[in-house]
């Protein structure tokens, strides 16, 4: 669990994909490894065309065929390495050291599930190159992603912008209180300032939550602010964003509270579908 990874393809988020993940990498001290994973389904590795031509069909079609299939593979995996090695270019640029680059033929989420072992944060971007231009469009492997890879997860915005200032999503729950220590501990956002945001009722109760958050943080050496609001999670976080120019996005993967339906269930889409920072999952 060592290295920084991001995911690119031939999307114009893999730009933003790769300048973050070289902002990571700096910050954490870590590898950077740049991952493009052909997928299977669009260039399957070999073709069973026996049943895909009807009667009267010739055995030289199917091997003609099958020789085209392979021949766009293999320019698809050509283009795939072109792409790993402008990326590293890039994030070299950025600050990184010289990145490790790995290419797979499969699914994105198995050989992400195969490689999680080594990762320490995921960078992938919200949307991919099968996606459309509208501006709330998610990617569709972005749930399952999230689902499936046990690590820290940050899904880009589709530009860079270098974070100044960080908002953490705090609903109390043990896994908030387990987000503020992973933040905590991280040199991820050393030096930053810190925005505890608590959507609910102004009582005693979250007032101690809340201050128990603040006291970590501000114990690990983080200057932090903290506020209870109350409304709908949503509007609430968007609001505080625009009003505090807030960079970066911080909320637990899971949790127990009216922030989990944005993560799970219908899933990740409400807040990532809205929100224009990128946003770090944490579990």
């Amino acid at each position: 669990m060592t290295h920084v990874m991001a995911c690119i393809d031939n999307s114009q988020s893999s730009l933003a994909v790769c300048d973050y993940a070289a902002w990571a990498s700096q910050r954490l001290s870590a590898p950077l490894t740049l991952l493009h994973v052909l997928d299977k389904e669009k260039y399957p590795a070999s073709a069973d065309l026996s049943g895909n031509i009807g009667l009267g069909s010739r055995e030289y079609l199917l091997e003609e065929l099958a020789t085209l299939d392979a021949q766009r593979a293999k320019l698809a995996l050509e283009q795939g390495q072109h792409m790993l090695e402008k990326a590293r270019e890039r994030t070299v640029i950025s600050g990184a050291v010289a990145s490790d680059l790995k290419q797979r033929h499969g699914h994105l989420v198995e050989s992400l599930s195969d490689l999680q072992e080594d990762i320490r944060l995921l960078v992938i971007g919200r949307v991919g190159e099968d996606s459309t231009h509208n501006a709330h469009t998610l990617g569709r492997q972005i749930e399952a992603v999230v689902r499936t890879i046990h690590r820290p997860i940050l899904i880009t915005s589709r530009k860079f912008k270098q974070p100044e200032r960080v908002m953490l999503a705090f609903d109390g729950s043990p896994t908030a209180h387990r987000t503020v220590q992973m933040l905590a501990s991280s040199p991820l956002c050393e030096g930053l300032p810190i925005h505890i945001v608590m959507v609910g009722i102004d009582s005693q109760d979250n007032q101690n939550e809340l201050e128990k958050a603040r006291s970590i943080l501000i114990s690990s050496g983080l200057k932090v602010q903290a506020e209870i609001r109350s409304g709908e999670v949503e509007s609430v976080l968007h609001a505080y964003q625009a009003e505090h120019a807030i960079d970066l996005l911080v909320m637990g993967a899971y949790g127990h509270s009216r922030i989990r339906q944005f993560l799970v269930g219908s899933t990740t889409t409400t807040m990532l579908r809205t929100v224009t920072l990128p946003v770090l999952l944490l579990r």
